[in-house]
């Protein structure tokens, strides 16, 4: 046996007999000494676990997903695969091995998502994408995440190298992890969403602004409790809360739609919580109400990766699963379940009514809701933006420039050479699938042929969806007894009330869904 082999051998003997007071008497001889501190010690105080392969002398720290690998004489580690100096040579003294306190302290307390976030504003998308989870791996790829800093960089201008900010905040699906960067332009936040085991899931990237919204005077506490739930399974379950009033059930429930975009449970946009003041208005009443996050909010990236994503999978399925889960629960009145939908939420209620096989849906609400089809709405709603701008006096040259985009999208759709079969090669708005699919689809059409019981709400300062898509509805319904249409002066796309002409600006300041839109959904959905 050569003499390394029987030191080994003698020195794993040591350290396998060792008292802690030898450990301490060793730890003191390196007290000051270049700041080295005892590897299993620190590292079993951080929670990691530590093993020592005699034959290589190598070292290796384990916590979670992070492994640390280390030799006796080295001036570097090796983090998860990639290759980090330090600032001393990994040190054995008296059968106790010594290395940087710093270094290893910062990597053990160093989150899997932390660690993704720096790997990513390196560029280095191939050591990020270990730490993906296979749900989202292929889009989620070691390329995009190479090249992803970049791209946000050309959009935003430089990014600072460290978060200004972070928050935590769990819900039934994940762990989302927001990070704020300051931009030359902005400032930006990106939320790596971890699932259980402690990889990534999804990403989502947004704006970073101020939260100034304001609770309404009709919200009050002491009339509703709110629970956590999960709507859905698998890899596109979704987190959300239902509202319950107060008192003994059951009651009857409503449950929520987005319009477009990927939004929060809340429909959170500017200085608006749309989705949380119709939750505690109607909770307050007696009627309890379900609202989730958003499909493309929560699982963003999963979503993007699905070329042939449609309406029915952003808008509709999700309002099944909500019902399975209603209908277990004892404080809900099963025959009273109903569906509002808002803006394009609103749109997609015939598809949903249309869905709903087993007629679990007592009836329907639609906020804000385009009767037409989404190509003559678009159309629709860029003529009617730069109407309200001239009659403000505003220059509407670039607003021009971005309705004449729209306009010409929404005439590609409209074109009969293409369809979901022959998309065209460069559709300006993607995913090309998604617009051709539901081409022919006009809402108004379909509920003609349905006899659910409906409740249509309009404001009538809305800049996105016109009175004239409210008429539409009342003449195409017309023969409908069971249709309730109700309409509010001053009341604009948020459902809030705005006393000057609405072209949108409004939204960033704060503002409530109005009481009166509350008080008659209440009274509709008890009668």
């Amino acid at each position: 046996m050569t003499n390394w082999k029987k030191l080994l051998l003698s020195l794993s003997f040591v350290c396998l007999i060792l008292p802690v007071t030898s450990i301490s008497a060793a730890a003191e001889e390196h007290a000051g000494n270049e700041n080295l501190v005892p590897i299993r010690e620190i590292a079993e105080q951080n929670g990691a676990e530590v093993s020592w392969q005699q034959k290589t002398g190598q070292i290796t720290i384990r916590k979670n997903e992070l492994i640390i690998v280390v030799k006796v004489g080295e001036k570097q580690a090796i983090v998860n695969g990639q290759v980090v100096p330090i600032s001393n040579p990994v040190r054995l003294t008296k059968g106790v091995t010594f290395m940087d306190e710093g270094f290893l302290n910062e990597t053990l307390n160093t989150s899997p998502e932390d660690r993704f976030i720096s790997l990513i504003s390196e560029g280095n998308g191939k050591e990020a994408a270990k730490y993906v989870h296979s749900s989202v791996s292929g889009v989620l790829s070691p390329a995009l995440l190479s090249q992803l800093w970049t791209a946000l960089e050309g959009q935003n201008g430089k990014i600072t190298n460290k978060a200004i900010a972070k928050h935590v905040e769990n819900n039934t699906v994940h762990r989302n992890v927001t990070y704020t960067f300051k931009t030359e332009l902005t400032r930006i936040n990106i939320t790596v969403r971890m699932n259980d085991n402690g990889l990534v899931d999804d990403l989502h990237i947004a704006a970073a602004t101020p939260d100034v919204y304001q609770k309404p005077s009709y919200d009050d506490p002491s009339a509703y409790i709110e629970q956590d739930i999960t709507v859905g399974q698998g890899d596109l379950a979704l987190p959300g809360t239902l509202t319950l009033p107060k008192g003994e059930g059951p009651f009857p429930v409503v449950i929520l739609v987005h319009g477009s975009g990927p939004s929060n449970r809340d429909a959170a946009i500017g200085g608006a919580k749309p989705f949380r003041d119709l939750a505690v208005g109607l909770a307050s009443q007696g009627v309890a109400v379900l609202r989730h996050d958003k499909v493309t909010y929560e699982h963003t990236y999963k979503v993007a990766s699905q070329p042939k994503f449609t309406l029915k999978q952003e808008s509709v399925d999700q309002v099944a699963d909500a019902v399975d889960l209603l209908k277990k629960n004892s404080n809900i009145d099963s025959t009273a379940i109903f569906v509002a939908g808002h803006s394009q939420g609103g749109f997609a209620v015939p598809l949903i009514i249309a869905d709903d096989k087993q007629h679990d849906l007592a009836g329907s609400i639609l906020l804000a809701a385009p009767s037409s089809s989404f190509a003559d709405v678009l159309i629709e709603q860029q003529d009617e933006l730069v109407d309200r701008m001239e009659r403000l006096g505003l220059d509407t040259k670039i607003i021009k420039e971005q309705a004449a985009f729209y306009k010409n999208a929404a005439a590609i759709v409209k074109d009969p050479q293409y369809s979901i079969d022959h998309l065209p090669e460069a559709f300006p708005l993607q995913p090309a699938y998604w617009w051709f699919e539901q081409r022919d689809y006009v809402p108004a059409e379909l509920a003609k042929t349905q006899n659910t019981p409906m409740l249509v709400i309009q404001g009538e300062n809305d800049v996105q969806v016109s009175m004239d898509q409210f008429q539409t509805w009342k003449s195409v319904l017309q023969g409908h007894s069971n249709v309730t249409y109700n309409s509010y002066p001053k009341v604009n796309h948020l459902l809030s009330r705005y006393d000057g002409l609405s072209i949108g600006q409004e939204y960033t300041e704060p503002s409530n869904v109005s009481k009166a839109i509350i008080d008659d959904i209440a009274n509709w959905v008890l009668k």
